[in-house]
């Protein structure tokens, strides 16, 4: 798994992220097929050849932690985990469970990966 310092280093990995896909809407593309209305969406699954890479923030314990997650019909997995920025814990994790990138903590990852 890597870290924030090597992700720095992906270029191909960091292209791919799906900046506006949260766990939210991954489970319902990926999971709940029958969910969604099919090719209206931003994203369409077509097969389990597709996937989409995605950030999201893990509030479940301290520390708090964002993983870059590539998660297609069959599996969802952790390719990079590094702490989320204590500035940011009040805001994002008030409530224990898994969220998306908020605006901040987006415009901060962003910049630390040259996006």
């Amino acid at each position: 798994m890597l870290s924030l310092e090597e992700l720095k280093n992906e270029d191909d990995l960091i292209n791919e992220v799906s900046w506006d896909l949260g766990p939210e809407e991954a489970v319902k593309l990926y999971l709940e097929w029958g969910n969604t209305d099919w090719g209206s969406g931003k994203y369409t699954i077509r097969s389990k050849e597709d996937y989409s890479t995605y950030f999201v923030v893990n509030c479940w314990r301290k520390p708090y932690y964002i993983y870059l997650i590539r998660r297609n019909s069959e599996e969802a997995v952790e390719l990079a985990r590094f702490e989320l920025p204590p500035q940011y814990e009040k805001d994002v994790c008030e409530l224990k469970g898994v969220y998306g990138l908020e605006d901040d903590v987006k415009t901060w990852l962003k910049s630390e990966l040259g996006v």
